[in-house]
């Protein structure tokens, strides 16, 4: 627990936040509720003046943790109320995602739903007894007096229900070891997927619609297996259909968190670090599955934008931007007509009205109110090719026009009030963007991409370390803090083997494995075979939870899943694929019955189902045969391949992690690649056409 505010005042006007780092707590640090932050402090007095908690979880960049402060918390006479009745605490949900993690799971199956704000009241012991999300004003001012009786006069029958509902949920993240998943959940996973799936707009369900990466990367993995064209479709229809929508941010790049709509028109504003990797992740493996240049040309924008607006100057980068400016969400975004007019003249104005969907009286309608705000939300109203034909121009004079004219818009939208950046720095989405980066690198043959996710990875395994080898999870203002959760683990990891596929540098992989058995060591339940989401060494929660599913990023069991996997075919340890296998079978139940909410889970099943090819290249990294091979092989989608570099130089150094390394060498000096399928062998070969030949990725192969 926190214990950063113990014994010291805070200034007139402020409350105990004030001492804390995060974003999202400094901003009600002036808030007339006499907040704590999650530690024993708080506890204690709850104990001590025997008063329920009335715990508030969300997050720096919510719209609605902004409304539900601006008319409750920054209220004197809800204030009063609360601080009458409750000892209050405010947690930031990306900071303490166990907490949050905790206490979700609560409202999900007291109430049907979740969200943020989360609200949660509970006895002293942190039994909650009453859970929801966002209240408003004239909610709050009557639930308090009742909660307050009710503890006053019915205690005995609200720490029944708590204890009633402490269990429930401790038997509600129980996990058993199960059977081993199969290749009928692959199937059964693209079937749910199809069924959900928009044939209209792409994208799975209706509004809102989330962009889940995670479903395109498992998509495009079934197509790669059984060559089921359906697959692609659904999988190029959606990454089009977000790329050209609002969703997407045209002049400053990114994407935005969500739409409200079905059609990706009308976004929620807000922007995300873990959004921007996992989408940077999705649009270059489609590129380089199909070879489509506007897939390549998406992950190159987003990562200019994560490079230049969420960049921390020494490595990190930042956790997110705000929906809200000067009081009002997407404010940043829009654009009038009389705007546009202005900015750029008639004929480059009508050009925007005509690609972009712009109208006089606005181009979006707000969902709540049906008000009709005269703004609108840039978008590729029709695909480039189709308007360089209505222009009277070619593609490419049509795209350098457009983009002449987004860098006019681009300099005055500068010139605008920005949203709130979140620059808290977290290891878990931080290995997202390394991820994502060293993919892009190897895809694209991108040089800077590397360096920045290496500049990236040494950050936090250099400043947010732990002393024992582990990470720690928040970094802000100098100071790292917070043990590090199965996430942090489980999506460094990630990092860092993407990283050494793309640099081949040995460093990297000894800190997947170093990370990976630390991991093992701590997270491990021994008896479901699955990953808790606290460590042995972390603070004792209400429960010590398990979860596979994925929600707006997978799930840490599954990406340690696939980690495990990966690593046993670098390093040849069979004991890495037997725990991954381990993972399957800890939530194999749930994973079977409803395979949709599980899909990083089954592309890390694609992998262990083979077949799989581990290719070991022999020869210096700067040589021209080296450099072709690696290249041949970073522009292809090969889910299921690992490579390793074997310099001269480091041979010592690799064979110490990768034994089987040891006999390799080169053929009459010559750069060398030996293919092994599913650790089966072929004779090696100096000649890149025989290498991809072996992997099934020769000139006749399918891309």
């Amino acid at each position: 627990m926190n214990e950063r505010t113990s014994g010291r005042i805070p200034p007139a006007g402020k409350n105990r936040l004030f001492f804390e780092k995060s974003p999202y707590l400094l901003q009600h640090a002036d808030n007339p509720v006499d907040w704590y932050p999650w530690g024993e402090d708080a506890f204690g007095r709850a104990r001590r003046e025997d008063k329920p908690i009335f715990l508030s979880i969300g997050y720096s960049t919510c719209h609605w943790c902004h409304v539900m402060e601006h008319e409750s918390f920054e209220d004197d006479d809800v204030a009063a109320l609360m601080n009458r009745a409750f000892v209050c605490v405010k947690v930031d949900r990306e900071e303490r995602p166990d907490v949050d993690n905790i206490y979700m799971t609560v409202c999900q199956l007291t109430t049907g739903s979740g969200g943020w704000p989360l609200t949660i009241i509970m006895s002293p012991a942190g039994e909650p007894f009453f859970a929801a999300t966002y209240i408003p004003r004239y909610g709050m001012m009557r639930l308090i007096p009742q909660v307050e009786e009710a503890w006053k006069n019915d205690r005995g029958t609200i720490l029944e229900d708590a204890t009633r509902l402490r269990e429930f949920v401790r038997e509600s993240v129980a996990r058993e070891r199960g059977e081993a998943l199969n290749e009928e959940d692959l199937h059964r996973t693209f079937r749910q997927l199809a069924d959900r799936y928009d044939a209209s707009y792409g994208g799975f369900g209706d509004a809102p619609k989330f962009p889940t990466p995670h479903n395109i990367m498992f998509l495009l993995r079934y197509w790669k297996r059984t060559g089921d064209a359906g697959a692609l479709a659904m999988v190029e229809q959606t990454l089009e259909r977000m790329r050209r929508g609002g969703i997407y941010d045209h002049v400053g790049f990114g994407f935005h968190r969500y739409s409200t709509d079905q059609r990706w028109l009308v976004p929620h504003f807000e922007k995300m670090l873990y959004d921007q990797a996992l989408l940077v992740l999705a649009y270059t493996e489609a590129f380089q599955a199909t070879g489509n240049e506007t897939y390549r040309r998406t992950a190159e924008e987003i990562i200019t934008y994560v490079l230049r607006d969420l960049s921390h100057e020494s490595g990190g980068f930042f956790t997110a931007e705000d929906a809200d400016s000067e009081g009002e969400e997407g404010k940043f975004y829009l654009w009038t007509a009389p705007e546009i007019r202005a900015l750029l003249g008639p004929d480059d104005a009508q050009f925007v009205f005509d690609l972009c969907g712009a109208e006089e009286s606005g181009n979006w309608t707000e969902q709540s109110s049906g008000r009709r705000p005269g703004t609108n939300i840039l978008h590729l109203a029709k695909p480039i090719a189709e308007c360089a034909v209505a222009c009277g121009l070619d593609e490419n004079a049509t795209r350098e026009r457009w983009e002449s004219i987004r860098v006019r818009l681009f300099d005055a939208r500068v010139r605008r009030v920005r949203p709130h950046r979140d620059d808290k720095v977290l290891a878990d989405w931080n290995g997202l963007m390394i991820a994502a980066l060293a993919r892009a690198a190897s895809a694209f043959g991108e040089p800077r991409y590397a360096d920045r996710a290496r500049a990236a990875a040494e950050f936090v395994l250099k400043r947010m370390a732990q002393e024992d080898g582990g990470v720690l999870h928040r970094y802000r203002e100098g100071e790292a803090s917070i043990s590090g959760m199965v996430d942090d683990y489980a999506f460094m990891v990630w990092g860092l083997l993407e990283l050494y596929q793309t640099t081949f540098e040995v460093t990297h992989l000894r800190s997947a494995v170093a990370l990976a058995d630390y991991t093992i060591a701590h997270f491990c339940d021994a008896a479901s075979g699955g990953l808790f989401f606290t460590s042995d060494r972390g603070e004792e929660l209400l429960v010590r939870s398990q979860a596979a599913y994925d929600g707006a990023v997978p799930s840490g069991n599954s990406v340690f899943m696939m980690n495990l996997f990966r690593l046993a075919h670098l390093t040849a340890r069979t004991d890495y694929e037997e725990r991954g296998r381990d993972i399957g079978r800890a939530f194999q139940d749930q994973a079977s019955r409803m395979p949709v909410a599980f899909t990083f889970m089954m592309s890390a099943l694609d992998f262990a189902l083979g077949p799989t090819f581990e290719i070991v290249i022999v020869g210096e990294r700067s040589g021209e045969g080296t450099r072709r091979m690696i290249s041949e092989l970073g522009r292809r989608f090969l889910p299921r391949a690992v490579v390793v570099l074997k310099r001269p130089g480091e041979a010592r150094q690799l064979a110490e992690i990768a034994p089987y390394t040891g006999p390799h060498a080169a053929i009459d000096g010559r750069a060398t690649a030996f293919v092994c399928r599913g650790h089966a062998c072929e004779l090696p070969t100096t000649d890149v056409a025989r290498m991809l030949d072996l992997i099934g990725e020769g000139d006749s192969s399918p891309r």
